[in-house]
């Protein structure tokens, strides 16, 4: 027991700690997933926040402290979201037949999915800081930081809903495509994409191959889409 103890107290206070517990505890949740039929409901992102916060309020260590380990994995974000490219090359001669739907579908999904949550979140009388924030909620966080913080509204609660989002649609996707009888590949993935960042389409590329290069197809486009258009909409009614 005493090695255990000085074990976690050398642990605890290096950066060495924030990357172990993240490791560990994603492969232990991701394990459960698996033999759990990946189910919607077990998606490892979820339980694996749920169980880092736990250990961080149990062992009372600060979030900072954690993080200079764990930034490694934060840096690994850019280069796996590259990595989505390479289903989209092996789909390219077929993208390009549905180029123009792709793109209408896209800038469709992206207003609906951005302009519901604000006129809910606008009627319910939240602050103009918080829509603002709530607006870029679809893309991956990163993203979300910077389009909310170029609106005026708040980084790290954009980063918030951004997460929330991705494991919303992540865990109730397969249900909803399920009752409305959505059962294209294809289709299923683009609407995870469209609607749930980069959460959803990792949950897409889990679930099939089709699903999980139109749902990286889908966020793409609506990086792109939000990073430019948000800012110019955001404008012109602002002006």
């Amino acid at each position: 027991m005493n090695q255990v103890a000085e074990l976690w107290i050398y642990l605890s206070a290096t950066p060495l700690f924030g990357l172990t517990a993240t490791i560990v505890i994603y492969v232990l949740v991701h394990s459960l997933y698996v033999k759990l039929n990946q189910a919607p409901w077990a998606n490892p992102v979820l339980w694996s926040i749920v169980l880092l916060a736990g250990l961080l309020s149990l062992s009372n260590t600060p979030y900072p402290t954690y993080f200079s380990g764990a930034q490694f994995i934060h840096f690994l974000l850019g280069p796996a979201v590259v990595a989505l490219a390479w289903p989209l090359w092996q789909r390219r001669h077929e993208l390009a037949r549905r180029a123009w739907a792709v793109l209408l579908a896209a800038l469709i999904g992206g207003t609906v999915a951005a302009g519901s949550a604000v006129a809910i979140g606008y009627a319910l009388g939240l602050p103009s800081e918080v829509l603002l924030s709530l607006a870029p909620k679809s893309v991956t966080a990163p993203v979300a930081m910077g389009v909310a913080a170029e609106l005026g509204g708040i980084p790290a609660l954009a980063a918030v809903f951004a997460v929330l989002t991705g494991l919303l649609g992540a865990m109730s996707g397969k249900y909803l495509f399920d009752a409305v009888r959505a059962t294209e590949h294809a289709a299923r993935g683009f609407a995870l994409g469209t609607a749930a960042g980069g959460i959803g389409a990792a949950r897409a590329m889990q679930v099939h191959p089709d699903a999980g290069a139109y749902a990286a197809l889908a966020l793409g486009i609506q990086v792109l889409l939000t990073s430019i258009l948000m800012p110019v909409v955001s404008r012109l009614i602002g002006g």
